[in-house]
C-alpha cells in the first residue's frame, strides 16, 4: 500500500532482443500480446509497447510514458518502462487501468473524383507524397520529380476574398479542406483544391489527401473554412507554443546528452527535432504577425529610431548564428547615426528577418555586409550577401505569402518576406531586392527621415 493509501499496481516484466523480439514475459503481459496476436520469439505485437521499446532502443536509454492499448473488448492504461540492458531491452509494465474504449468519428466522405482530377497526397509537414501520374502527365507535369517536395512546388495558394488561406484553418483546426484556389504551377491554370486530413496512430496531423479540379466554372460550394486568423485569434498560438517549447526542450536534453550518453547518431536526431521545432514555433510567430498586418485597421504608431543602430543590433542577434554557419556580418560602425521614422521592433524584426535570411543563403566563408545611410528625406538599410542570387523573373514573387525563390531547398516557410515588405510599407516606406544570379542579393529598406 502506497503512503497515499492507492494499493500497488501490479507490475508485469517483459525481455525482448534487440531486434524487438519477444523473448520472456510475465502472464498478463503475455496473455496481452497474445490477444494482439503475438508470439513468444516472435515480435511484440503491441503497437504502443513496441514504439516505447524502439525508441528506448534508438536513444540508448531509459525511456518511460503512459500509453492506452486495446485488448479484446476493452482499453487498458498503462505506464510503460523500457531500460537497454546488454544487447536487449528490459521493459516493465504497470497500470492495467481498465477504461472506456473512446469512440473515434468516422471522416466526412471523400469527394467524388471525376475524370481530369488530379489526385494528391502530403505528409505531416505538407511534403508530396503522391501525385497521380496520369493525370499529371495530361497536365504536363512529371509526378515522381514532385514527390518530397512541398506542395507549393505542384500549386501556387491563393488568398481568400479577406486575404487568409482557407488550407492553414483546415491543417490548424484538422478540419476538411473544403475550397482552397490555386493555380498549376507549370501553366499557371486555375484549380480548385480539396482535401481530407488525414491522423496517425495517436491522432496527430500526418498530412492530406485531396483532388485538384480544374476552376474554370464557379462552384456552388459553402463559404470557405474560417480564416486562419480567427483559429489564432481563438488562442491557438498559445494552445501550440506550450507543447511545442517542450519537445524542443527536450530534444535540446537530449542533445546535450545532459541525463547521460547518447549513441551519436542519436544525439544528431534530436537536433533535427529540435530544429524543427523551433521551424514550427518561427511559424506560428509568423502567422500572428500575419494575422495583425493583413487586418484593415493594422497601423504603426511612428516614432524616431536610429536605423543603424537597429541593423547592428539585429546582426549582434545574429552573429552567433552566422558564426556557426562560418559566415562574417559586417556591420555599421558604433558611431554612425542614421536617423528615421518608424517603429523600433518592427524594424528591428525586418533587419533580422534579412540578415538571417543572407546567412542561411551564404556559402560557408561568405561576409553578409550590413549598412545604413541618408539619401535626401529617406533612410536606407541595406543587407547584401554573396550567395547565389535571385533571377529578375522571382524578384517580384519572393514578396508574396509562402513563396520561396526554390522550394525543394531547406529555408523558412515562405512569409517572412511578405510580412516585412508590409510592415515596411505600414512605416510609411518599403523593402525592395536587387539581385543577379550568381551574383548576390541585396535588400534594401528604407524608411521616411
Amino acid at each position: 500500500m502506497r503512503a497515499d493509501g492507492i494499493p500497488d499496481l501490479p507490475v508485469s516484466h517483459a525481455t525482448l532482443d534487440s531486434d524487438g523480439r519477444l523473448l520472456t514475459a510475465d502472464p498478463a503481459l503475455m496473455a496481452l500480446n497474445d490477444n494482439a496476436g503475438g508470439a513468444p520469439g516472435a515480435m511484440l505485437a503491441i503497437p504502443q509497447l513496441a514504439t516505447v521499446a524502439r525508441l528506448a532502443r534508438r536513444l540508448g536509454i531509459l525511456v518511460s510514458r503512459g500509453v492506452t492499448v486495446a485488448d479484446l473488448d476493452t482499453d487498458l492504461d498503462l505506464w510503460v518502462r523500457v531500460q537497454p540492458e546488454g544487447d536487449g531491452l528490459r521493459m516493465a509494465v504497470s497500470g492495467w487501468r481498465e477504461v472506456r474504449p473512446r469512440f473515434v468519428a468516422t471522416a466526412p466522405a471523400a469527394p467524388l473524383v471525376e475524370d481530369g482530377d488530379l489526385m494528391w497526397e502530403t505528409d505531416g509537414a505538407l511534403r508530396l507524397t503522391f501525385v497521380a501520374i496520369d493525370p499529371a502527365r495530361r497536365l504536363g507535369i512529371d509526378a515522381f520529380s514532385l514527390l518530397g517536395q512541398p506542395l507549393t512546388a505542384l500549386f501556387a495558394l491563393d488568398a481568400a476574398g479577406d486575404g487568409a488561406l482557407p488550407i492553414l484553418a483546415a491543417v490548424a483546426q484538422r478540419k476538411a479542406l473544403r475550397e482552397q484556389r490555386a493555380t498549376l504551377r507549370p501553366d499557371g491554370a486555375p484549380m480548385l483544391l480539396t482535401a481530407q486530413v488525414r491522423q496517425d496512430a495517436s491522432g496527430e496531423f500526418a498530412g492530406l489527401s485531396g483532388i485538384a479540379r480544374a476552376a474554370n466554372v464557379p462552384t456552388l460550394t459553402e463559404p470557405s473554412a474560417p480564416a486562419i486568423s480567427a483559429a489564432f485569434t481563438g488562442g491557438l498560438d498559445k494552445a501550440l507554443r506550450g507543447p511545442l517549447a517542450r519537445i524542443i526542450a527536450h530534444a535540446d536534453t537530449i542533445h546535450a546528452e545532459a541525463e547521460g550518453p547518447v549513441q551519436q547518431d542519436y544525439v544528431a536526431y534530436a537536433s533535427d527535432i529540435a530544429n524543427a521545432g523551433r521551424h514550427l514555433l518561427g511559424l506560428v510567430d509568423d502567422l500572428v504577425d500575419l494575422q495583425a498586418v493583413e487586418c484593415e485597421d493594422f497601423a504603426l504608431v511612428p516614432e524616431a529610431v536610429d536605423l543603424a543602430d537597429v541593423a547592428r543590433r539585429a546582426a549582434g542577434l545574429l552573429a552567433v548564428r552566422a558564426g556557426n554557419a562560418g559566415v562574417a556580418i559586417a556591420r555599421p560602425l558604433p558611431d554612425l547615426r542614421v536617423d528615421a521614422s518608424g517603429d523600433f521592433r518592427r524594424a528591428l524584426q525586418i533587419m533580422v528577418n534579412l540578415i538571417g535570411n543572407a546567412v542561411r543563403y551564404s556559402p560557408e566563408g561568405g561576409v553578409v555586409t550590413v549598412t545604413a545611410t541618408r539619401l535626401g528625406d529617406r533612410a536606407e538599410a541595406i543587407v547584401a550577401d554573396q550567395g547565389k542570387g535571385i533571377a529578375p523573373e522571382d524578384q517580384a514573387r519572393i514578396f508574396e505569402k509562402f513563396e520561396r525563390v526554390d522550394p525543394s531547398e531547406a529555408g523558412g516557410n515562405g512569409l517572412g518576406l511578405y510580412i516585412a515588405r508590409r510592415l515596411a510599407r505600414a512605416m510609411g516606406g518599403d523593402l525592395t531586392v536587387e539581385s543577379m544570379p550568381g551574383d548576390g542579393a541585396r535588400f534594401t529598406l528604407t524608411l521616411p527621415v
